[in-house]
């Protein structure tokens, strides 16, 4: 997929970004969504309790209309018999005329549903209208006479404004002249209550829209901090790997220098001598052979000689180079060789033990392990002075050790002075290579030097359980 669509391959640069701002831009959305649920909520708590208070004063008010109301003609309704027309007469009269504001009024039904009093809806008068209902299917006038023979009580419903004549919505409070089987009333449309709670649900949203402008500018100009400073690392980064590059490579042209020089420095100061006195040898083997003398076998003797040391010579200096017993038979007995080219060489006496590995090393740990051995006792060699050295290799749990002491004058291990060959330095990075450990426990004038190269487990092979020589597998 990858390979069909190439602009969707991320570069290092790109990962690392993504790394970057995708917990930032997940953060920031989970920050703002929690932010609108609970300003939200807050803000619906709020407005709900403004409603309820405001519809809670309003129905106090008509509670007051109504009271006022009939106690401005109590003394008329108290002293009249249930069929005195006449005092209902005027109860009507002076109803009819208790009008307020621009849609306020006072009604009364019978509890038949017949209207008697509706001054601002005159039409309505001596009109039965018990099966009344709004448009959304509430029975109107047949509650308004039920709570009114339960007493009084509020009813909440759709009523057409007598200015316009369109629906909206009222509360009514009715309460009983029980004698006259009245339901006398009075009503308030809430239309204002309801645009103002729709104003202020209108207004939250705005502010909820506007926290969310800021929060994404925010972002974006965090996200814009992030990309800036992840370019700016990534170009110092790239400039440092780049100048660590170029000084890798030159130490890696001076190394095959080092080593082109040490081994045209080998063939000459000693192969190229010792041919040199075998041709002189043959070359007068052959004269005396011309002459007749009877010692000319002594200088064929010593041309074999020569040419023989020679031949170690060659072999030494493909040892150092590559060690086919490296390939051949493993570690243990590659160091075990390397040690005894060494005490042969040097007269320092080296004790060398290990322990069979149960997994075999990898290539690239054997290597390094060889070459970490190989430069250490160069160093104990040239520089420590020592009279006796140990080497110790060893597979664990963790992976393999390999251990080389002496008791020589000790070295730093913070100089920066790794002299030819490998070095201190370069021991440290075959080992960093391997995601393994290098430690020198040695103090300059000490009496001693110990390093310890330890390469992980993922560097040992699985055992070969078909092979029947495992109890004895080489590293």
């Amino acid at each position: 997929m990858l390979r069909r669509l190439p602009f969707l391959r991320l570069t290092y640069a790109h990962k690392l970004s993504l790394v970057a701002a995708l917990p930032l831009i997940l953060a920031v959305a989970a920050i703002a969504s929690l932010v609108a649920i609970q300003s939200r909520a807050l803000a619906e708590r709020e407005i709900r309790a403004l409603e309820v208070q405001l519809i809670e004063a309003k129905k106090a008010e008509l509670r007051n209309y109504v009271t006022q109301a009939r106690n401005g003609f109590y003394f008329i309704y108290g002293n009249a018999a249930p069929n005195d027309e006449d005092k209902k007469r005027q109860v009507s009269q002076i109803l009819s005329a208790m009008i307020y504001g621009d849609e306020g009024f006072f009604f009364v039904y019978d509890y038949d549903g017949t209207s008697l009093v509706s001054p601002r809806q005159t039409e309505m008068i001596n009109v039965n209208h018990l099966a009344l209902k709004d448009s959304r299917g509430t029975p109107v006038v047949a509650n308004l006479i039920d709570i009114a023979r339960q007493g009084d009580g509020y009813l909440t419903h759709l009523w057409p404004k007598p200015s316009n004549g369109q629906e909206a919505e009222m509360i009514t409070y009715v309460t009983s002249f029980p004698s006259w089987r009245w339901a006398v009333g009075t009503g308030v449309f809430i239309d204002d209550v309801l645009a103002t709670v729709a104003t202020a649900r209108a207004d939250v949203e705005t502010r909820v829209r506007r926290t969310f402008v800021y929060i994404s500018v925010i972002t974006l100009a965090a996200l814009l901090v992030v990309f800036l400073s992840g370019m700016l690392i990534n170009i110092r980064e790239r400039r440092l790997a780049d100048a660590k590059l170029k000084r890798l490579t030159q130490r890696v042209f001076d190394a095959q220098e080092e080593e082109r020089g040490r081994v045209a420095r080998e063939l000459h100061d000693g192969i190229s001598q010792i041919l040199v006195g075998v041709r002189f040898a043959l070359d007068s083997a052959r004269r005396r052979l011309d002459n007749g003398a009877p010692d000319a076998g002594k200088s064929l003797e010593q041309g074999i000689d020569n040419l023989g040391t020679a031949i170690s010579e060659v072999r030494r200096i493909s040892r150092d180079l590559r060690p086919g017993v490296l390939d051949d038979l493993g570690l243990g007995p590659a160091i075990k060789s390397l040690r005894d080219d060494f005490e042969t060489r040097t007269g320092i006496e080296t004790a060398f033990s290990t322990v069979v590995f149960r997994n075999r090393l990898d290539q690239n740990a054997k290597i390094a392990l060889y070459r970490i051995a190989q430069e250490a006792l160069t160093n104990i060699e040239r520089h420590s002075g020592a009279t006796h050295a140990s080497i110790d290799l060893r597979g664990h749990k963790k992976g393999a050790t390999l251990r080389i002491s002496d008791n020589g004058c000790g070295v730093d291990p913070s100089s920066k002075n790794r002299g030819p060959g490998i070095g201190l330095r370069n021991m440290q990075e075959r080992v960093e290579q391997l995601d393994g450990s290098l430690r020198i426990l040695s103090v300059k004038g000490s009496t001693g030097t110990i390093i310890e190269a330890t390469v992980p487990l993922s560097h040992l092979l699985s055992p070969e359980t078909n092979d029947p020589s495992l109890s004895r597998v080489q590293v």
